[in-house]
């Protein structure tokens, strides 16, 4: 999965296109939105706004490598920085079907309540 956001990050449009299945299917529940088929999700990368840039934080697989997970940062110009966490089923080498979470760096406050047993994380 590493060669995935490797790819994404260089803008390969073609190489990342050559790791999705042609009828993968990839959600973001977040947003509600379902993107299908290899060329939606290129598509979706390749037309987001320029300034942005990846760094992959962690990477987990099944010992098969058919269950991946991936979390990125994606720090965005004038933006903010996002978070990842996408879980990947891949077969034959190639994804097939994916759920991701992105959230927004801070992009929400913490209640109050908890505050008695928590603590500002570093950034």
């Amino acid at each position: 999965m590493v060669e995935l956001w490797r790819r994404m990050e260089a803008r390969d449009w073609s190489g990342l296109g050559a790791l999705i299945a042609p009828e993968a299917v990839i959600d973001w529940p977040a947003t509600g939105e379902r993107i299908v088929g290899r060329s939606a999700f290129v598509a979706v990368n390749r037309e987001y706004p320029e300034g942005w840039s990846i760094r992959v934080l962690d990477v987990f697989a099944d010992p098969a490598g058919e269950r991946v997970v991936s979390e990125v940062e994606v720090p965005q110009e004038g933006v903010g920085v996002f978070r990842a966490v996408s879980f990947w089923t891949v077969r034959g080498g190639l994804v097939v079907a994916g759920t991701e979470y992105w959230t927004t760096v801070g992009g929400e406050s913490a209640p109050a309540w908890r505050a008695p047993w928590t603590r500002s994380m570093p950034r």
